[in-house]
């Protein structure tokens, strides 16, 4: 699957905890059709994000390019264990 990353301008609107409790389905509807990200901060530090799911396919996307690259990596350099080997050593 490829992802195409379009130049988007898209800010980071910072709500705290209590305000995205009471305002939740406005919040979930910024997201999820207006593209907003937003950060729910808890005693003024963030504490998690709700973002778009386009944004965290592409998220998981970039990660599963690294493990492929860091898989590749580890191949080459001969650094792996058989399978067989490894379900021995987890006693699977």
């Amino acid at each position: 699957m490829r992802y195409y990353i379009q130049e988007r301008n898209i800010t980071m609107t910072k709500v705290s905890m209590t305000k995205a409790r009471q305002n939740f389905t406005d919040i979930a509807n910024r997201v999820m059709y207006g593209d907003e990200r937003i950060c729910i901060q808890k005693n003024n530090k963030a504490a998690f994000a709700l973002v778009p799911v386009e944004d965290v396919e592409i998220l998981e996307a970039l990660e599963d390019r690294i493990d492929v690259q860091a898989a590749k990596a580890a191949l080459k350099k001969g650094r792996y264990i058989d399978l067989e080997v490894l379900a021995k050593q987890l006693g699977v």
